[in-house]
């Protein structure tokens, strides 16, 4: 493969020596990607790239250099992001139920909270959740005076972009819960759906919870409805979410989800997926008869950690299965995952609806 550089000896000399420098006072083995880096900012340099675009992209590797500092430290805590509407009053019941939804998953279950940092179900979040496990990703915009007093300043980053935001909610949670919301919680309904339907994200528990006799959600799931009759979805693309009006039933779906799956990867195009406990042989089989229609070659096997989660040390301890997935039938990989979750019940019948 053509090497990625500069286009100019001297100046793939000079990026060179400049990254073998900053890498002295750094613990990484990562200098080829930080040389790619330097030499795409040298390349738009040479574009003559129109200003306003180098801002663009600047001020957002900036935004994700820093998101990335604010959640190294807690990479290994489970995190829950909340999404919902900034209009919603603190004697209001999803007001009430959000604090309370955030108060269980740190009291009893020791999850990290995240939200965008407003009023409303954001600050109910925080609030529930404490200063102590809340972060606060927050986008700056004229209407709004800024955080919620609940976000430690350590633990809040500021945004110009909503993309590079989104990004971050995406990349740090392991599950979603919206209330209900206007414009923004029903982008970020779908545009959390699409990236799961697409595979262009992991597969994550996504929630919509209200509360009871408040009906937000009902319309949206006739919508939902509606795409599945029109052939605009799959059926089984309703498994990538839950509707309820229930605090333990919306906990449940996330800690359930988390029994036995531990995390996926791709490795020379075969999907790892890493578990917290091994299936019997017997299981393994019950899979491989179940879901054959997701594998495109090949069987579900139990496996070890590949050459390649070795050396990065990707938890190398935890079994595995691996399996030539078709990447396209998103929502029975996650019938699959919770077939596993409820891996110790009996082998029969379908794996539970998720709406």
């Amino acid at each position: 493969m053509r090497p990625y550089d500069a286009g100019d000896a001297r100046l793939s000399e000079a990026i060179d020596e400049l990254v073998a420098l900053a890498a002295k006072s750094a613990d990484t083995h990562s200098e080829d990607l930080v040389r790619e880096l330097v030499v795409t900012a040298v390349k738009m340099l040479r574009d003559g790239t129109d200003r306003g675009d180098l801002k663009l992209m600047n001020n957002a590797l900036k935004e994700l250099r820093y998101s990335f500092l604010v959640f190294r430290n807690y990479r290994d805590v489970r995190k829950v992001t909340m999404f919902g509407s900034a209009r919603v009053e603190p004697h209001e019941p999803n007001y009430e139920l959000a604090a309370a939804f955030a108060e269980r998953m740190v009291d009893r279950h020791r999850w990290m909270v995240v939200t965008g940092a407003g009023p409303g179900i954001m600050e109910a979040g925080n609030r529930g959740a404490g200063s102590d496990f809340s972060f606060g990703v927050s986008v700056r915009l004229p209407f709004e005076d800024g955080a919620n007093p609940y976000v430690h300043e350590s633990r809040l980053i500021n945004y110009k972009y909503f993309f590079t935001r989104k990004l971050t909610f995406l990349k740090e949670s392991d599950a979603f819960v919206l209330f209900p919301g206007g414009f923004g919680t029903l982008d970020e309904s779908f545009e959390l759906l699409t990236l799961i339907q697409t595979g262009k994200s992991d597969l994550h528990p996504v929630i919509m919870l209200e509360a009871s006799g408040t009906g937000f959600w009902d319309p949206w799931v006739g919508f939902v409805d509606r795409l599945v009759e029109q052939g605009m979805i799959s059926e089984d693309d309703l498994s990538l979410f839950t509707v309820t009006t229930d605090l333990d039933e919306a906990i449940d779906e996330i800690l359930s989800f988390y029994a036995v799956y531990h995390s996926q990867r791709y490795v020379d195009g075969d999907l790892i997926l890493r578990l917290v406990a091994e299936p019997s042989d017997e299981f393994v089989e019950d899979l491989n008869e179940r879901f054959s229609d997701i594998v495109r070659v090949g069987r579900i096997t139990k496996v070890g950690p590949t050459a390649a989660e070795i050396t990065s040390d990707d938890f190398v301890d935890l079994p595995r299965l691996r399996f030539r997935f078709d990447r396209r039938q998103f929502g029975r990989l996650r019938r699959l995952i919770d077939h596993l979750n409820g891996m110790d019940r009996p082998l029969q019948g379908e794996p539970k609806e998720q709406r």
